[in-house]
């Protein structure tokens, strides 16, 4: 990302061909595109089609500010939605969720129970559950204890699932670029 260049954090400008040769190097085929806001880079949509029509499983996480619907349909959209107290709320694109696909995933970073409830209404209001394949629930990391926020979810029954953000247990939480 431009982010990562600007600051000197490891990125670097790269074409599509080096991109797909450095891919080409590991034994997968799920590629995803994250970090910063991938779409907000023109050239990822051609670049997500490629690696569709390759035979890759292709999944993007997106902020939730930029239009999603540009997305090749065979790409799995993982929305990430801005509960309050992130303060970066106003971003959301709530159009998005109205956009989901079967195959999509909806998720929320929480900080507080304020941000639980949050999420657990927009969750209801939109039908999350019933219109893309997972609803992901994740403790902001120093934030929420992660025991804390299972319990709330176990208690109402939501249809979600807990996910931790496990880079932040296997690097410092501090590393960028993992």
């Amino acid at each position: 990302t431009v982010y990562a260049i600007d600051r000197r954090e490891g990125g670097q400008v790269m074409t599509g061909a080096a991109i797909a040769a450095a891919v080409s190097q590991y034994p997968c085929r799920f590629v995803e595109f994250t970090g910063g806001e991938p779409l907000e880079q023109p050239a990822v949509f051609d670049l997500m089609r490629y690696y569709c029509s390759q035979g890759y499983s292709v999944a993007v996480e997106t902020g939730g500010h930029v239009d999603i619907g540009p997305c090749d349909e065979r790409v799995i959209r993982i929305v990430d939605m801005k509960c309050p107290d992130s303060r970066m709320m106003p971003l959301n694109r709530y159009e998005n969720l109205k956009i989901l696909r079967p195959h999509d995933e909806v998720k929320f970073v929480i900080a507080s129970r304020r941000d639980y409830e949050w999420s657990r209404s927009l969750l209801r209001e939109y039908r999350l559950d019933q219109h893309c394949a997972a609803v992901l629930m994740s403790p902001a990391f120093g934030q929420l204890d992660n025991r804390r926020l299972a319990e709330w979810i176990l208690a109402d029954h939501l249809p979600v699932r807990l996910q931790i953000q496990m880079h932040k247990y296997i690097w410092h939480p501090d590393t960028r670029g993992v």
